[in-house]
């Protein structure tokens, strides 16, 4: 389980180290990918294989149906955790998600976010303004 918030820096080399407590867990190899509000999911591979089949199953017939798979699958990337904990982000990885050189980590359960910091703190403050009414539609969900 993936959970906490951890800074860190991608390298002048487009290397960026994972928080050595999820190293274990993610093993050597995972799967960057387009997330949702301009940050990149991580998923550990297990985690990516099922998502991706479900993703794969989805009906065509939908724009946005479609639009969603080519984003998740079109963008993905699997990397190889180098010895020192580091991954290689690309370029349109990046470029998509606006990393520049300070980043967060961010553990949500079954996946890692990438953020560029100033974009995860803006985020924050902004979800932080409406804790109330977050907790009032989970409520109703029977998830809170």
């Amino acid at each position: 389980m993936f959970i906490g918030e951890y800074q860190h820096s991608i390298d002048p080399k487009k290397r960026l180290a994972v928080p050595s407590k999820f190293r274990n867990e993610l093993k050597n190899r995972i799967v960057v990918t387009r997330g949702l509000d301009k940050c990149l999911f991580i998923y550990p591979m297990k985690t990516w294989q099922e998502i991706a089949g479900k993703l794969g199953t989805m009906p065509v017939g939908e724009a946005a149906t479609r639009s969603f798979v080519r984003l998740m699958l079109a963008g993905a990337t699997d990397c190889e955790i180098d010895k020192q904990g580091r991954i290689l982000i690309p370029d349109y990885l990046k470029e998509y998600a606006g990393l520049t050189k300070d980043v967060v980590i961010a553990g949500l359960y079954n996946r890692l976010e990438i953020w560029d910091d100033k974009k995860w703190n803006e985020y924050k403050v902004n979800a932080e303004k409406n804790t109330d009414e977050i907790a009032e539609q989970l409520g109703k969900l029977g998830v809170y």
